[in-house]
């Protein structure tokens, strides 16, 4: 009978606490906004739905307006796990009902055709104090880096306007760095949004929250180590009788050893390095931080399964 770990070894918090200028910065812009705005939606990935969420935002941003949680890349969790997921947040957070989940790779998904109505809905229904007399509705977006705020953005702006994004979207976390000019995604009602850096908190609690936001890519791959993201990756998959990357990484049975499962990865890919000798010769090495990329990616794009990685924290039935 195969054995795997059953916890994960402790890893230095140094390479898990990511907070570089521009995040402190946009908070305080985040604030200074905050009188021309309505309602705020805060944007995570529906594979942490209650990992890693800046606690700050409650205090900072959004305690005061209407709010609206949306869970994003939907299509990468169990379709059976949204119910246990509302459920466990309205017990943890006191959610209300304002949460949404959405797929911004399709605009034309439920959740997506649900966001402007429900902020319209919630702003009419609340006081907007200076506000009162605007006829337009201003939102704005948060969340931590990379869980798709700007490509709600984008997402809202197509369907609703039929124009081309107007929020700059990448892969990497620390794409959007400054609170952007408001971007006009509705004609009527006639709505804007507010683009906002990704912003996590100064500190990160504890190794399994900041491991989980490195993989679903919220912290930048090299400050952590993709061997290491990757290493987690084959502990929570094996955690969870999850042996799909037996193929991905050509190798021939399940294992514990992410060194084994690289490099077998890498001659499996043909992915290797040059590496020059004390002696000046050269040698072709397995190429493991290939590998780990390739790993990473098969999890990110959901080639190795719809995989909630809070699964330990809900009950899934």
């Amino acid at each position: 009978m195969r054995r795997f770990r059953t916890c994960f070894p402790a890893v230095p918090r140094e390479l898990l606490n990511w907070f570089p200028g521009h995040m402190g910065k946009g908070m305080k812009q985040m604030q200074q906004k905050l009188k021309q705005i309505d309602c705020v939606i805060e944007v995570h990935d529906a594979r942490i739905p209650l990992t890693g969420r800046n606690k700050d935002f409650r205090t900072t941003v959004s305690g005061i307006k209407p709010h609206i949680l949306v869970l994003n890349k939907q299509d990468l969790i169990e379709r059976r796990t949204a119910d246990a997921i509302l459920q466990r947040l309205r017990q943890q957070d006191g959610e209300t009902e304002n949460i949404i989940f959405t797929n911004c790779k399709n605009q034309n998904c439920s959740g997506v055709r649900r966001v402007v109505p429900l902020a319209q809905e919630l702003i009419c229904g609340s006081d907007r104090y200076n506000r009162a007399t605007e006829k337009d509705f201003c939102i704005m977006i948060i969340g931590v880096p990379n869980v798709g705020k700007s490509s709600l953005i984008n997402a809202l702006r197509n369907r609703h306007l039929h124009r081309k994004g107007a929020s700059q979207v990448g892969a990497l976390a620390g794409v959007t760095r400054s609170v952007l000019n408001r971007i006009r995604i509705s004609q009527d009602p006639s709505v804007y949004l507010l683009d906002t850096p990704g912003i996590l908190q100064p500190n990160i609690g504890d190794t399994e929250t900041g491991l989980r936001l490195a993989l679903v890519s919220c912290l930048q791959d090299h400050l952590v180590g993709e061997e290491l993201i990757a290493d987690y990756l084959l502990y929570l998959l094996n955690k969870q009788q999850n042996f799909r990357y037996v193929e991905l990484l050509g190798l021939t049975e399940p294992t514990d050893s992410i060194a084994e499962a690289l490099v077998g990865g890498a001659v499996h890919h043909g992915k290797t390095i040059r590496m020059k000798q004390l002696d000046g010769t050269v040698a072709i090495r397995p190429d493991v931080v290939a590998a780990a990329k390739l790993m990473l990616k098969a999890f990110r794009t959901g080639a190795l399964g719809r995989i909630m990685l809070d699964e330990d924290k809900i009950n899934v039935r």
